[in-house]
C-alpha cells in the first residue's frame, strides 16, 4: 500500500510535528508533502522520509514568510497530484487538503484544529495584522472559509485530537469525526522524589497562551514561577513582570524540561488549547495541572485527582485557585496522577489509529 502524509508546514517541531513523527512510525515508507520545509529545524525521524514541497516552497523567502502565502496554498494543494497513493493522511491545522487523489484511494485527516485564524480566533489574529494584512484578510478569508468547508466534504475519515476540536469540526466543516488524542512516549517521563517550591509554565509566547495572566497573578502572590519558552510576545510579557520570583529561562533541552516538569509544584495552563500535550507530559511526571476550564484540557484533567480548574481567564481567578491548591497540594498522589494519563501512551495511539483506518480500508 502506497502511503502519503500531508502536513501544512515543516518549519519547527511542535505538537503537530510530533504527531507526524508517530505517523512516520506507523508508515515508515510513507512520502511526506508539505508547503514549506526547513530540514535543520525538523527531527531526524521525519527527515529520513522522502519530503516534497508544494509550489509555496519555491517562492521567495517562503521559509520565513510562509504565512503570507496563505492565499496561494489552496492553489498549491490543487496542483499537488497524489494519484499514485492508496492512503493519504493529512495533518491539519493549516491548509493540507484539496489535493488530487484516485477515486478509490482514501483520505484520512488527523485534525489538530480547523484553521483558527479563519474561524473562532479570526478577531484575535486580526488585531495583530498591519493595515495591508487586514485588507487582504477581509478579501481572502471569506473565500478561504468556503474552500475549507468544500474540501472537508471529500475527506473519508476525520480524526479530531480532542472533543473540543471535534465540536469545532462539526460547527465549521459540518462533518462528523472520531476522537483520538495525540500521544506521548509515556516511558520517557518519570516521577521525582523531590518537589521544589515553584510553579511552571512551558509554552510558546503568543497571545492566546495567556501567559500575561500568570505574570500578573505572580506579581502579587509572592510565589515563584519558572517560565520556559520563547516567542513573539517574549519582550512584551517580560516587561509585565515586577516580581523577582518570576523567572524566564527561554527554551531548554528535553532532559532539563523533564526535570522541571517532574519537580514543579504544578503546571499552569491558562490558555484555551485544542488539546495540549505539555499537561499530559506533566502528569506523566506525576505533577498536577492547574488549567483554565475550557478546551482540550477538559478531556484529561480530573479535578482533585490530577489537577484543578480555574473558571475565568484573570489573575484573580488563577490566584484564587492557586491558594486552594496550596491548602491541599499534598493530597495529590504522584502515582495516581501518572496512572491517570497512561492511556495517552503512543502504543494506545497506534492501536486506535490502525483500528480506524482498518475499518475504512475494509
Amino acid at each position: 500500500m502506497k502511503v502519503a502524509i500531508v502536513h501544512h508546514w515543516l518549519i519547527k517541531m511542535g505538537g503537530g510535528e510530533k504527531v507526524v513523527e508517530y505517523l512516520c512510525d506507523l508508515y515508515p515508507e510513507a512520502d511526506i508533502y508539505t508547503h514549506v520545509y526547513d530540514k535543520s529545524k525538523i527531527s531526524n525521524k521525519i527527515n529520513k522520509h522522502r519530503i516534497k514541497t508544494t509550489l509555496i516552497g519555491s517562492l521567495p523567502l517562503s521559509k520565513r514568510y510562509y504565512k503570507h502565502y496563505l492565499p496561494l496554498m489552496p492553489l498549491a494543494l490543487k496542483l499537488l497530484n497524489l494519484e499514485k497513493y492508496d492512503l493519504i493522511i493529512s495533518s491539519e491545522s493549516g491548509p493540507s487538503k484539496g489535493f488530487k487523489k484516485r477515486k478509490n484511494a482514501f483520505h484520512v485527516c488527523y485534525c489538530h484544529s480547523p484553521m483558527r485564524y479563519l474561524w473562532d480566533l479570526n478577531n484575535e489574529y486580526n488585531q495583530k495584522f498591519n493595515f495591508l494584512e487586514k485588507v487582504v484578510s477581509i478579501i481572502v478569508f471569506p473565500l478561504l472559509r468556503k474552500w475549507d468547508v468544500k474540501t472537508a466534504k471529500n475527506i473519508d475519515l476525520i480524526i479530531a485530537n480532542s472533543n473540543f476540536v471535534s465540536k469545532r469540526i462539526s460547527d465549521y466543516w459540518i462533518k462528523e469525526s472520531q476522537v483520538i488524542h495525540p500521544p506521548i512516549n509515556y516511558a520517557n517521563f518519570t516521577v521525582s522524589d523531590n518537589i521544589d517550591d515553584y510553579y511552571l509554565v512551558l509554552s510558546r509566547h503568543v497571545p492566546y497562551k495567556k501567559i500575561d495572566i500568570v505574570i500578573q497573578a505572580f506579581n502579587t502572590n509572592n510565589k515563584k514561577v519558572i517560565i520556559i519558552g520563547e516567542g513573539p510576545d517574549t519582550k512584551k510579557i517580560k516587561k509585565l513582570a515586577k516580581s523577582e520570583k518570576i523567572i524566564f529561562l527561554g527554551w531548554v533541552d528535553d532532559e532539563s524540561k523533564k526535570q522541571y516538569l517532574s519537580k514543579c509544584k504544578a503546571l499552569l495552563f491558562p490558555g484555551i488549547e485544542d488539546f495540549g500535550i505539555v499537561p499530559i507530559e506533566t502528569m506523566a511526571s506525576g505533577r498536577p495541572v492547574i488549567a483554565y476550564k475550557k478546551g482540550g484540557a477538559m478531556d484529561y484533567i480530573k479535578e482533585n485527582v490530577n489537577g484543578l480548574f480555574f473558571d475565568n481567564q484573570s489573575p484573580e481567578s488563577l490566584n484564587s485557585k492557586i491558594l486552594e491548591f496550596e491548602n491541599k497540594y499534598k493530597e495529590f498522589d504522584s502515582k495516581s496522577i501518572r496512572d491517570s494519563v497512561e492511556k495517552f501512551d503512543k502504543d494506545y495511539f497506534y492501536k486506535k489509529i490502525k483500528a480506524e483506518i482498518s475499518k475504512l480500508l475494509n
